[in-house]
């Protein structure tokens, strides 16, 4: 009967194998986006208002405001904040933003009740009733856009459709701008090689994207009241996956737009790191529990470490390890350097190994039970549902 090791050094040589031929399809769908990346942005320039949730505030945050208010877009748009309190630190951003942008349509909406256990979708709905303007643009607080945001957003409700239905949504990519601390560099750089990677995989493989992100979601209004606007995600924690997934299944197409946006990242403590990717992982494996669990063949650099421990250093071990190390920069490079223009990448490949380890062990644990830390309180999901948990 084989040993132990020999069992885990052929589990983990397959394993390894599996996650480099990911790494494979995660390129060539890459390249397949940025094929499509660099056709021409239909002209589309309809009225649009900016609907930004607020709660507190952070350094770089302002600059985040001022970036939407510098728009090269030939078409009218408004500004619209939502704060649960008029006392909240962020609307004396929003003041001091009328006062420079004079020129802008800024409006601050505040939004006392308390819909359901999603704070920032219950702030979302209640200040829907005030836009002016028939599409919507929802992202969160801290995104830093380029002058061309709008433009290319809003062009995506005009590009060629997949299907030939109605274009619902238009969503985005990001990157993240990380901090000098270990949990912060590890958290950008799983959202340019780890995450986006998956993202466009699922995109590819999925024949399009039925899901939105919060760094950008743009939506029709006919879309939004397909979906029974945003009382019915009050208490989702993933509500932006949750809209789109929505829009998607009323028939409307959802777009990935070619632009590029920028969030910052906490300066995580490397527990404050494992716990949000803990909250991130519970909240994917509850929303898609299939494209979770096979998330396991997407690890092969952890697998190749893991199989040359196993394997006590062999040259096959060794080679194999080489071969998926290449394969795992190569996707690192392409989306996180030439896609999301991550200049940090670079800076920090040597993470890599180790951030990859830990993920792998954060989607084994993600299994080990349902509750998750956010905002200081803990929650249960189910369903993709919040609920908070009684005080101890």
């Amino acid at each position: 009967m084989p040993s132990l090791p020999v069992v885990i050094s052929a589990i983990t040589t397959l394993l390894a194998f599996v996650g480099c031929c990911f790494y494979l399809v995660a390129i060539w769908s890459a390249r397949a986006f940025v094929r499509e990346w660099r056709k021409p942005v239909p002209e589309f320039f309809p009225a649009v208002s900016l609907l930004k949730p607020v709660k507190g505030l952070d350094p770089e945050m302002y600059a985040s405001f001022a970036s939407h208010c510098l728009q090269d877009y030939p078409g009218e748009y408004e500004i619209v904040f939502a704060a649960g309190s008029p006392d909240d630190p962020a609307v004396g951003a929003i003041e001091r933003l009328r006062a420079e942008f004079p020129e802008r349509a800024i409006r601050l909406v505040i939004c006392p009740e308390t819909l359901g256990t999603n704070g920032k979708v219950s702030s979302l709905a209640q200040a829907l009733p005030a836009i002016r303007f028939d599409y919507i643009l929802i992202n969160d607080s801290d995104i830093l856009v380029s002058p061309h945001y709008l433009r290319r957003i809003m062009g995506g409700f005009a590009a060629p459709s997949r299907t030939g239905g109605k274009i619902g949504m238009v969503t985005a990519l990001y990157r993240g701008k990380a901090y000098r601390t270990v949990g912060s560099r590890m958290e950008a750089l799983g959202i340019a090689t780890d995450f986006v990677p998956s993202v466009l995989t699922a995109r590819y493989l999925e024949r399009g994207t039925r899901f939105g992100m919060g760094s950008t979601l743009a939506v029709s209004r006919e879309a939004l009241d397909a979906v029974g606007g945003f009382l019915p995600l009050v208490d989702y924690v993933a509500d932006d996956y949750q809209l789109g997934a929505g829009i998607s299944a009323k028939g409307y197409e959802v777009v990935l737009s070619r632009e590029v946006v920028e969030t910052s990242v906490p300066a995580y403590r490397f527990g404050e790191f494992l716990t949000h990717q803990m909250r991130w992982a519970r909240t994917v494996r509850d929303a898609r529990p299939w494209g979770y669990s096979g998330l396991v063949f997407s690890y092969g650099l952890a697998w190749a470490l893991l199989n040359v421990a196993a394997s006590g250093l062999s040259l096959e071990s060794l080679a194999l390890l080489s071969i998926t190390l290449a394969a795992r920069v190569s996707v690192a490079l392409l989306v996180g350097g030439e896609i999301l223009g991550d200049h940090q990448v670079m800076r920090d490949l040597w993470l890599l190994p180790a951030r990859d380890l830990v993920a792998l062990a954060v989607w084994a644990w993600s299994y080990a039970g349902t509750t998750v830390e956010w905002r200081g309180e803990e929650f249960a999901i189910r369903n993709g549902k919040i609920r908070r948990l009684p005080a101890e």
